[in-house]
């Protein structure tokens, strides 16, 4: 495990400007996957200005960033757009969702892969485990069914207040369960007793659970494109904060944790940058300039 520090990424203004008019050659492109909330933007949503420069560098020099998140597609889309990624592709939902982007097509983006699953069997675990639990789930029609009035900025979307056997009778892309009554600890321990069975989960710095098909992840998505891409193991770069970035940290050749991950999360990487509030990804894109 290594540190990235502030000589080992920055780069001067004059060599940002070279790299800006040097497109990267096809055989020296890197596949770089990048995280949202926590990594790009901060908790409140925000992305500072040296993020996204340094994010835009990345694209304009040729490399194929991607980015890779648990937003639904509709809250990923604003993302894309600030970088300025116009061709490539985006994982989101978990990995449940995989986009094409191309500024040539009507929306500027099309879906080339969605990974569905019967919730029921989780959502009744979890129902009899955390009654009081609000949950929300994303169809496969990209709309979200939520119980008890909850919303969230990654669902991209309002979602529709149903009951709940109407949640159990849909098929799913993602299942969020949230609990307010709950402190973290309580939650995971909760979660653990469950023992969920026939699908992915990762818990959030809250007592927040995003829930997937089974074997799906962002890092599964990610190997797909990395082939479709036809982009050697060694040059792939991912960025990361969160529990559910985890199996992406692993997946990647240079795995980086932001500075205020989780333990677990930092144990998974390569290297740990600065925290989101210093700016760390940053930092870590910039390096992929010099």
């Amino acid at each position: 495990m290594t540190t990235l520090t502030e000589s080992s990424v920055a780069g001067n203004d004059d060599r940002r400007d070279n790299n800006r008019n040097n497109v990267t050659t096809a055989a020296h492109k890197l596949m770089v996957a990048l995280d949202v909330d926590g990594t790009l933007v901060d908790h409140d949503g925000h992305m500072s200005v040296p993020v996204r420069e340094a994010a835009q560098d990345v694209v304009a020099a040729g490399h194929h960033v991607t980015i890779a998140t648990g937003r639904s597609l509709n809250a990923t889309l604003p993302i894309i757009e600030h970088i300025g990624i116009d061709n490539g592709y985006a994982v989101c939902s978990n990995g449940g969702v995989t986009l094409r982007l191309d500024s040539g097509l009507p929306d500027g983006y099309e879906i080339v892969h969605k990974a569905t699953f019967d919730p029921g069997p989780a959502l009744r675990a979890l129902r009899k485990r955390l009654p009081s639990a609000k949950y929300a789930l994303e169809d496969e029609d990209g709309n979200f069914l939520s119980t008890e009035r909850f919303q969230d900025m990654s669902f991209g979307v309002e979602a529709i207040g149903v009951d709940f056997q109407t949640m159990l009778e849909a098929t799913a892309v993602r299942v969020v369960v949230f609990s307010a009554e709950n402190t973290p600890e309580e939650f995971n321990t909760a979660i653990r007793h469950i023992g969920l069975a026939g699908v992915t989960y990762s818990v959030g710095w809250t007592a927040w659970l995003d829930i997937a098909a089974a074997g799906v992840t962002k890092a599964s998505a990610l190997e797909h494109l990395r082939g479709r891409l036809e982009i050697e193991a060694h040059r792939t770069v991912a960025v990361g904060d969160g529990r559910n970035d985890i199996e992406m940290l692993t997946w990647a050749a240079r795995g980086v944790a932001m500075g205020q991950a989780p333990e677990e999360v930092i144990a998974a990487a390569n290297e740990v940058t600065h925290s989101v509030f210093d700016d760390g990804a940053a930092h870590v894109l910039r390096s992929l300039l010099l």
